[in-house]
């Protein structure tokens, strides 16, 4: 079976603009849709997956992933004909009755989330696929198998935390021997996600998008100053459903389509809503630190109710709320469970992946192996690289290295020497994080590394922290983790060991988390390599690791992507494969 999976509501940002023209371009944000991604599932097994953001270069793009499917089959080798099945990770027709109610929302159902919409949208971009060969499944249940099935347990609990899905804001599931029985559903009314996003734009961030700058901010504030409020801002019932009131206050259609109740209530019983440019304060500071606080004490309760009821010690994760690291590792450390999973690529991109895994499993059992490193983006090679280099010729210096582990060494070098370093290798990671294929990598020891990278390079703000890469054979000597435990996947905090702290001011948060990455040579060989080489020129096993973008952008795809950002920022020297590329001096380039 090959089975092609699909995120995305193409149309539901441009819905929103029509009818409620005049709007902040935050307040668009309010919407559906975004991530759009493909990927592509052969006999239950993933063979390729991208998020749409990547080709057309448009941060969280809502745009029908056409070019991310085209990658897909072009990978394995496909044509759209010999498809058995695309499927979308939305499904509203359940709903349409609710639809009805309202003029606006009947045409919104109509132009927007109907399947007729998602099958023209499919005849227009990949005609040779028949009608009666496109689904469509619903969003919490297309997480729930992105979890499941890449979780390699033939039991555990599911768990589904996002803004929403067509109507839910949490799902729980009991996975068991390739199949997902639905345990409880919470409303989009009661969402934890739909707070958090609410809260980060009334603290002056984009909803829907800057999530996990209120993680970043989270530590520097004091969570005691506003906890009462969020105490009472989310209840847990004893059957294990949350209420959250403010979330309800919503009565009018305007009310509901941009939160105004909600969002008035903020400002008068919290602190005044922060415009986007305007310092940020303690009391800011403060209020992230709560609703953090809020988050972890909510996900611990809501997943050890469910676990207590059901019995299963092992839990998966997926939903764009399973990409807050710090609850992650707050939930690992909490001994509510005894194994954590969580999908890579929770966020709605990895829908795509859940909604292709759900239908293959529907016609038979599929393999259930735990995730790799998901490398299963685009490569490029020489007959891409040449170009690019031939067109820089007169601002570039290349050196050529024949042996990997001679371009690991000279790598090395460059970060013991204090270098920014761009890292280029093999296949596009899936997901929103860099593992060490799309990576800008420096040594985490020097003490103004972090304010050089976030100033020159990625240009954003101060106080968001960097992660770090580090062997999996050192990993438990830096950082509060049992002997080889495998993080590989930059989703999960820990704690740097106390010992380490000043050693390592890079990316050692305030609090003294740091957001790991463990790096093993049978999952991310290149990238281990080079660890391997940067801990005989420094001592250490570790780099820095951020993403190979900058601000508002998504994360490099192609090598002329890598080679604009490389000449257009802070970056010392950049890696493309087997290529070490420098600037040249001014009087060599004029």
């Amino acid at each position: 079976m090959k089975i092609l999976g699909i995120s995305g509501l193409e149309y539901a940002a441009p819905f929103k603009r029509t009818h409620w023209p005049g709007l902040s371009e935050r307040d668009y944000r309010m919407c559906q849709g975004f991530d759009a991604a493909a990927a592509l599932v052969v006999d239950g097994v993933v063979v390729a997956a991208a998020a749409e953001e990547r080709f057309d270069r448009r941060k969280h793009s809502a745009a029908f992933p056409v070019q991310a499917a085209r990658y897909c089959l072009k990978e394995a080798g496909f044509e759209p004909e010999e498809l058995d099945e695309v499927v979308h990770a939305f499904d509203y027709q359940p709903y349409e009755r609710a639809y009805a109610v309202d003029p606006v929302a009947a045409r919104r159902y109509r132009e927007v989330y109907a399947r007729e919409v998602f099958a023209g949208q499919v005849h227009r971009h990949l005609p040779a696929v028949p009608p009666d060969r496109v689904g469509h499944v619903g969003h919490h249940l297309a997480h729930a198998a992105s979890a499941s099935f890449t979780s390699g347990w033939d039991e555990c609990l599911v768990v589904v935390l996002d803004g929403m899905g067509e109507v839910h804001g949490a799902s729980v599931y009991h996975a068991r021997d390739g199949r997902l029985t639905a345990l409880h559903h919470a409303s989009a009314y009661d969402s934890i996600g739909l707070l958090y996003s609410l809260v980060t734009l009334h603290l002056g961030f984009d909803f829907n998008s800057d999530e996990y700058k209120i993680m970043g901010l989270a530590p520097y504030g004091d969570s005691r100053r506003f906890r009462a409020f969020f105490d009472d801002a989310v209840r847990l019932r004893p059957d294990g459903s949350l209420r959250i009131p403010l979330l309800r206050m919503n009565k009018t259609r305007d009310e509901r389509e941009n939160f105004l109740q909600s969002r008035r209530y903020l400002a008068e019983r919290l602190i005044p809503a922060r415009p986007p440019e305007s310092d940020i304060t303690d009391d800011h500071r403060d209020v992230a630190a709560a609703l953090q606080d809020c988050l972890d004490r909510t996900l611990q309760a809501f997943c050890g109710h469910f676990g207590r009821r059901t019995g299963l010690r092992r839990l998966a994760l997926a939903g764009g709320v399973a990409l807050n690291c710090t609850a992650n590792g707050q939930l690992l450390r909490s001994g509510l469970f005894d194994e954590v999973y969580v999908q890579p690529a929770a966020g709605d991109d990895g829908a795509a992946l859940g909604a292709a895994l759900y239908r293959a499993s529907v016609g038979g059992p599929i393999p259930n192996r735990r995730s790799p490193v998901p490398f299963f983006g685009p490569s490029y090679g020489a007959a891409d690289i040449e170009p690019c280099l031939h067109e820089f010729r007169d601002r570039i210096a290349i050196a050529r290295f024949e042996d990997f582990q001679d371009l690991c060494q000279a790598t090395a070098a460059c970060v013991a020497e204090g270098q920014v370093v761009g890292w280029y290798q093999g296949r596009m990671e899936f997901g929103p994080r860099a593992l060490g294929h799309r990576s800008i990598i420096a040594d985490p020891g020097h003490p103004e590394m972090r304010d050089r990278i976030n100033a020159m390079v990625k240009m954003r703000e101060a106080f968001r922290p960097f992660a770090p890469a580090v062997s999996i054979e050192e990993a438990h000597y830096w950082f509060d983790v049992p002997p080889l435990a495998e993080l590989p996947y930059m989703i999960m905090t820990v704690n740097v060991r106390e010992q380490f702290r000043g050693a390592l001011p890079a990316i050692t948060h305030v609090n003294g988390s740091a957001r790991l990455q463990t790096v093993s040579a049978e999952s991310n060989p290149s990238f281990h390599a080079l660890l391997r080489a940067v801990g005989k020129a420094t001592g250490r096993e570790m780099v820095l690791n951020t993403s190979f973008n900058i601000k508002g952008q998504p994360i490099v795809n192609t090598p002329r992507e890598a080679m604009d950002t490389f000449l257009g920022t802070g970056i010392d020297a950049l890696v493309l494969g087997t290529l070490l590329v420098r600037r040249k001096p001014p009087t060599e380039g004029a």
